[in-house]
């Protein structure tokens, strides 16, 4: 799984000598301010925490929508690291770009609130690696559960009176978020329109749970996948599977390989990059465009 064996390949490098851990500190601090940049016509908006009930529990999240009118929805699922202060701010950047964005907690049904500090902790630490580990595995391992969590997110945000519910919802991913992407178009096809995943891990699988099982229960109008170079060097096949999962469901997919390497999106990533992540995120602008707006 990339969001494990990639992420600590990532993380060995990291310790080997291309980057100290202060110089990481100072290099993801100047990442994150980046990240604050407004984009071009960006409309106001307004922030704030909030909390969905599911039938397992409640989910922690945040929430960012334009202070004024209605827009299409977007529900955005965080990578291994889960929810930080790099997705908020990568939630309120979107919403800028006139959406009402959910970012979620993936893993409150065993932890709340923020379960990793990029600046003071390590992936490659066991400690910490084993942790993570085991919350990914409610929030992936069973289907059910994306169903359950993304039935009650997007029932919450058609609730909002930012939410135009007349446009479709559109929902992205990141590393393990790449599957929950897929499971939440193929579980709330009615409302979800489109999708994004960055750098994610296991889109086809030979298990039950393959989520390219799940595109022909899919109504997307396009989607996006982003593959990191060395999760593609693992297996060059997944990418060309998952394409004609699309292409056979007559959905419009683009799939493509970046320069960068796995997690290069976050913008409190060791392995960030930014020319890579402002184009996939540009990309991500037009998938929902062309989806959710058009």
């Amino acid at each position: 799984m990339c969001d494990d064996h990639t992420e600590h390949d990532n993380e060995e490098g990291f310790l080997t000598g291309r980057l100290s851990r202060r110089g990481f500190s100072a290099m993801s601090l100047a990442a994150l301010a980046a990240c604050t940049t407004s984009p071009a016509g960006a409309v106001s908006v307004v922030e704030r925490e909030v909390e969905i009930t599911t039938p397992d529990g409640v989910i922690d999240a945040h929430y960012a929508a334009p202070s004024s009118g209605k827009h299409p929805a977007v529900l955005v699922w965080p990578d291994i690291m889960g929810l930080r202060p790099a997705f908020r701010l990568m939630g309120k950047r979107l919403a800028e770009s006139g959406y009402a964005v959910l970012t979620v907690n993936p893993f409150y049904r065993a932890a709340k609130g923020q379960v990793f500090d990029a600046t003071t902790e390590k992936f490659s630490d066991p400690p910490v690696r084993q942790r993570l580990v085991a919350l990914m595995g409610p929030a992936t391992g069973n289907p059910e559960n994306t169903k359950k969590d993304a039935i009650a997110a997007i029932g919450w945000l058609d609730k909002q009176k930012e939410v135009d519910t007349s446009k479709g919802v559109g929902t992205t991913g990141y590393c393990m978020g790449g599957p929950l992407v897929m499971r939440t178009m193929a579980f709330v096809p009615s409302r979800v329109r489109s999708g994004g995943t960055f750098h994610g891990g296991g889109l086809w699988t030979t298990a039950p749970t393959n989520p390219s099982a799940l595109v022909p229960d899919m109504k997307a109008k396009a989607v996006l996948i982003c593959v990191a170079q060395n999760d593609d060097k693992t297996d060059p096949t997944v990418k060309e599977k998952v394409k004609a999962a699309f292409d056979a469901k007559g959905i419009a997919a683009e799939v493509e390989v970046y320069p960068a390497d796995h997690g290069w999106c976050p913008p409190d990533s060791q392995v960030y990059d930014n020319v890579q992540a402002e184009r996939a995120w540009s990309r991500l602008l037009a998938t929902f465009e062309k989806g959710l707006k058009a």
